[in-house]
């Protein structure tokens, strides 16, 4: 055993009492290192710039300073079929239902050809073709010019809701309408969140209301698959608040909010989609925007275990899915076969405002990328900011057999196409 002689133990004492002394005063291997005369830059201790916090959240926009891959992806690796476009509107709505035969036309179809062509894009299915001679009309204007590379949908008659005979009438307008050549039926999120008993006046009217089983089972008779939006984003139902992970979104777009007591939850109109799932087995649902639960994949999966009539696209929710890129893949593995490609398109000007929806190359390049690179960390849109929210996404680099089936097998087969 050594022993330290007298003075050695002093200066170990002395040594231990400043020791002691800056533990008292703060941590002596983090504290602000001690600067010669007191003079100088401590690189721990800075001063805020003035008006530094104040800039506007508008104004901030950061860009990344990762530096990763960019894979620039010009043309699918498949043949596209697009489920989700929006290439005319009814041209009057009241409070939200679209009403009349009258049609608004955004875009030329060889404007769009020559865009498709460039893009790898077999066929766009445009969802919001209307009713009566305005859905005749859209099938003259897009169908009948360039055959095989556009098909129209229907929509609900809700112009017809409060005629006392509106289930039949109903269903007599969907045969109607397959006859002249509808590929579909589609439902905006006017049913559960808009449309009323009076049609804009009085209580909300029901997802699962008994009035519209005729309508289903026309569907299924036809073999015409139900294209159908119900409720929105979570976040469109809780507080516009700073907690909002949607906040700007819901700034800009202040009646996409549905919090409040005058709205159902998001759960329960999704309770009321599935109940009519459940009640029409025979009729194939493909339900909008990951049946507006990519955020809780573990939901919409359950769902579909539930219910085998039930497919999914994915339009303008690779901003949710590229978030979670492992799970999203495991996803898009397990549902292969019913999963379709689509994007939610609106031509210029008129998507000017919904960036993630912006007919045109670089919102077809993005979704290629997401589906088809590793990429990690890039736009969701073609926006400085953002626009669904302030992230990035990363890409699910799908193999070639799930890609085919996603770009265009599932949707060929769903709906009639060689």
């Amino acid at each position: 055993m050594h022993h330290a002689n007298p003075r050695a133990r002093r200066r170990f004492d002395l040594d231990r009492r400043h020791l002691l002394t800056a533990t008292r005063a703060g941590c002596g291997c983090c504290a602000p290192p001690m600067l010669g005369g007191g003079s100088g830059k401590n690189p721990l201790q800075t001063a805020a710039k003035q008006d530094g916090e104040n800039l506007r959240l508008t104004d901030f926009k950061p860009r990344s300073m990762l530096h990763v891959p960019v894979t620039r992806v010009e043309k699918p690796a498949f043949p596209v079929i697009d489920v989700h476009t929006h290439l005319s509107w009814m041209s009057e709505t009241r409070n939200g239902v679209s009403l009349g035969e009258a049609m608004t036309y955004f875009a030329d179809p060889a404007e769009l050809v020559a865009l498709m062509d460039r893009k790898g894009i077999r066929a766009m299915v445009n969802l919001t073709g209307g009713t009566g001679k305005g859905l005749a009309e859209s099938i003259a204007r897009f169908d009948a010019v360039a055959p095989g590379r556009f098909r129209t949908m229907t929509e609900p008659s809700f112009a017809l809701f409060a005629e006392p005979d509106y289930p039949r009438l109903q269903a007599e307008a969907i045969e109607q309408a397959h006859s002249i050549g509808a590929a579909g039926l589609k439902l905006l999120k006017t049913l559960g969140l808009y449309l009323r008993e009076g049609i804009d006046q009085g209580e909300l009217v029901s997802v699962d209301d008994a009035r519209f089983d005729p309508m289903w089972e026309t569907c299924a008779a036809r073999k015409m698959p139900v294209f159908i939006h119900t409720s929105d984003p979570e976040a469109f139902f809780l507080p516009g608040d700073s907690a909002n992970e949607r906040y700007e979104e819901l700034a800009k777009h202040p009646d996409w909010s549905f919090y409040g007591p005058e709205y159902p939850s998001h759960r329960d109109l999704l309770a009321a989609r599935d109940r009519v799932i459940a009640r029409h087995p025979n009729t194939t649902f493909v339900l909008m925007h990951v049946g507006n639960q990519a955020e809780d994949l573990a939901a919409i999966a359950a769902c579909m275990d539930r219910h085998p009539n039930v497919h999914v696209d994915i339009s303008a929710r690779i901003s949710e899915l590229g978030r979670q890129p492992r799970m999203a893949r495991r996803f898009f593995e397990r549902y292969q076969d019913r999963i379709l490609f689509g994007t939610d398109a609106v031509p210029p000007p008129y998507g000017n405002d919904v960036p993630q929806q912006l007919l045109g190359d670089e919102l077809y390049e993005i979704y290629y990328r997401f589906l088809e690179t590793e990429d990690e960390y890039f736009d969701y849109a073609p926006s400085a900011v953002p626009p669904q929210g302030r992230w990035s996404i990363y890409g699910v680099g799908l193999p070639q057999d799930i890609l085919r089936k996603l770009y265009h097998d599932n949707a060929a087969r769903l709906l009639g196409m060689p």
